[in-house]
């Protein structure tokens, strides 16, 4: 079995522990965003929501993976000890591939909503963007760089496109979501060298300080709206 993540083992626990932090935050930033589009009704708001939505599925389907991942698969029966070990490997084999398949294609697919979405209308090219990242989701298995370095191009113009609403609005809260989606590009080029298994904790550790961060726009956004009922703009 080809190694898709390089936890270390005494990273076991921590390593889940984060992406179930993140997948918390990221379900908050959906309601959030929903709550707003509710109010508000303006699509950019909810297309935000679905995307911060897609990359908390990515996270809950990686949490799922990792937890069969780190299960011992060596258990098996006096009787046919080859046969029982092989089935459980060969079972423990597709979740692996299948789960980390859908944690990148969702997580990229979330990327590109919160880039792109809404559009005037959809076209081709739309569908274009679709199949290839589905195609690198897919690459990706064998070739986990292929990924990451996706997954930075498109946070690298996510930061670029709110960068540039930060400089009209000049709100706060948009200059921390900027902060936080560079602090998930940063990690996400810390990845690249994942293959050393203490250069992904240190990418873990710093995607960890995003979404506490991301956390910290949450709390503020709902304080601000208590503070000012009728201002529902902070999405």
């Amino acid at each position: 079995m080809v190694k898709i993540v390089f936890t270390p083992d005494w990273f076991l626990t921590g390593d889940v522990l984060i992406d179930i932090f993140s997948f918390v935050t990221l379900c908050l930033i959906f309601i959030l965003a929903f709550k707003s589009y509710s109010l508000s009704k303006k699509k950019g708001t909810l297309y935000i929501g679905l995307g911060f939505l897609l990359i908390a599925l990515a996270e809950l389907a990686s949490i799922l993976t990792k937890f069969v991942l780190y299960y011992d698969t060596s258990v098996t029966q006096e009787i046919g000890n080859a046969i029982i070990t092989y089935e459980i490997v060969r079972s423990v084999d597709f979740f692996y591939y299948a789960g980390f398949f859908f944690s990148r294609l969702l997580m990229l697919l979330g990327f590109y909503t919160i880039y792109k979405l809404p559009l005037k209308r959809v076209s081709g090219e739309f569908f274009l963007y679709i199949y290839f990242i589905t195609i690198i989701s897919f690459l990706s298995q064998p070739y986990y760089y292929i990924y990451h370095f996706t997954a930075l191009v498109l946070l690298v113009f996510l930061i670029n496109k709110y960068y540039r609403i930060y400089l009209k609005d000049k709100r706060i809260n948009t200059k921390i979501l900027v902060t936080s989606f560079a602090l998930l590009a940063i990690g996400q080029t810390v990845f690249l060298f994942s293959k050393l298994s203490y250069i992904y904790v240190i990418g873990q550790s710093i995607q960890l300080i995003s979404y506490i961060i991301l956390l910290m726009l949450i709390i503020r956004i709902v304080k601000d709206g208590k503070k000012e009922k009728q201002n529902r703009n902070h999405a």
